[in-house]
């Protein structure tokens, strides 16, 4: 991930940790009801996740209580805005957007000498069936102080009443609690450490829980589609809910999306657009083996695409050519059929959200094409980094240059 690194593409706005914000930090985990972490430093993401606490604990999900129990941690005003590396849900980041929102100062004044933890709660305690992700529906998002602050603050409050009360300022005992407040938890008496509880409408959206699950409730019927195969054959047993399922990689998932007027194409405005080449070199660079040439070199110069292009099987260069020919061809006559020509996962990954969805289920939609089809790198990148990271670590040297390259020219 070196070259990652140095383009500032991996995991280049995380916030880095140490000293006492580690302390404050293992408070939240253990407050969560999670083991502490043993590093002294780290980095975390809009969220409180940290990768390497995450490679620490061997799971993403260590923020969890279970799949239905999603939490999160802000040890500094310095998390509002960031990115957040591995969104348990979809709408995550959204969720923190509001929660800055609301409580931008308060979390700015509580964050200099406390953390706060994040329970998002949608009234389910656990998951026992696939399709219990229908349940989601209102997500409370619930505060809690580490050292119970808000608790100590109201103390602190009752000790100085008290003193105010007739002959009290004389309790020489009264004035011992009142200085062992002050010490350990600073002057209180002005500060606003009330947070009080938010609510998140959810839509569609898609949550990591079972594998991965895409629910898209906003259209004309609703529809779950499972990444995980085992979860989908369990889900069609269900014969209550009254919901399409579908596995990532059913054909007629995009058959059905394009009746729902969920996704669309057109081929001919495609060939058109920067995304198709991205498209079309990646296929191409995944079909060379052994070149005499650098691939970022290839892909970037028409001589040797061309030269490289014509050392192919004649079957590999028409799919890498599909979409041409089929062009080519339906000039002539309207008599062939897309299928019979371009590579079904090439004709997939062309397919765009439809112009009519708003921008946030254009987000969603694009995040399920681009799991359907992975083909375009740039897409990948801003959809699904985890997945673009695992896929990056299999590429050659060369064709991660030109990946890095692609990028960077798009940001």
């Amino acid at each position: 991930m070196q070259k990652l690194k140095q383009a500032n593409l991996y995991r280049s706005e995380l916030i880095p940790i140490s000293g006492k914000l580690v302390e404050r930090y293992n408070q939240c985990l253990q407050k969560l009801g999670f083991t502490p972490t043993k590093l002294t430093s780290f980095s975390i993401d809009g969220i409180g996740y940290s990768p390497e606490i995450a490679e620490e604990k061997g799971t993403t999900m260590y923020l969890n209580n279970g799949e239905a129990n999603p939490h999160a941690i802000i040890i500094s005003p310095l998390q509002k805005g960031k990115p957040v590396y591995s969104e348990f849900h979809s709408f995550d980041r959204e969720m923190m957007k509001q929660v800055f929102q609301v409580h931008g100062q308060k979390i700015n004044d509580i964050t200099r000498d406390s953390a706060i933890c994040i329970d998002f709660d949608q009234d389910i305690d656990a998951f026992y069936e696939p399709l219990d992700v229908l349940k989601y529906n209102k997500v409370y998002i619930k505060f809690h102080l580490v050292n119970n602050l808000d608790k100590l603050q109201k103390e602190q409050q009752q000790l100085i009443d008290t003193f105010r009360q007739g002959n009290n300022f004389i309790d020489e005992d009264l004035h011992a609690q009142l200085l062992a407040s002050a010490k350990a938890n600073g002057d209180l008496r002005g500060r606003d450490l009330s947070l009080h509880s938010l609510q998140y409408q959810t839509d569609s959206f898609y949550t990591k829980s079972f594998g991965g699950v895409y629910v898209l409730r906003d259209f004309i019927s609703p529809i779950v589609v499972f990444e995980d195969e085992k979860w989908y054959k369990e889900a069609i047993k269900d014969t209550v809910h009254d919901v399409t399922i579908y596995h990532i990689e059913q054909p007629e998932l995009m058959d059905k999306l394009r009746d729902h007027v969920i996704i669309e194409h057109d081929l001919e405005e495609a060939l058109n657009t920067t995304r198709y080449q991205r498209v079309k070199k990646m296929e191409f660079a995944m079909a060379l083996k052994d070149t005499q040439h650098p691939l970022r070199d290839i892909l970037n110069d028409a001589v040797l695409f061309k030269s490289y292009l014509n050392k192919l099987d004649i079957d590999t260069r028409k799919r890498v050519m599909g979409v041409e020919l089929y062009l080519d061809k339906i000039e002539v006559s309207n008599q062939y059929k897309i299928a019979d020509i371009v590579d079904v996962n090439l004709f997939n990954a062309l397919h765009i959200p439809h112009s009519s969805l708003t921008a946030k289920h254009q987000d969603l939609i694009w995040k399920l094409l681009i799991n359907v089809s992975p083909r375009d790198v740039l897409f990948l990148y801003w959809y699904d980094k985890e997945e673009f990271y695992k896929q990056y670590s299999t590429w050659e040297d060369s064709f991660k240059d030109w990946v890095i390259e692609t990028i960077s020219n798009n940001i």
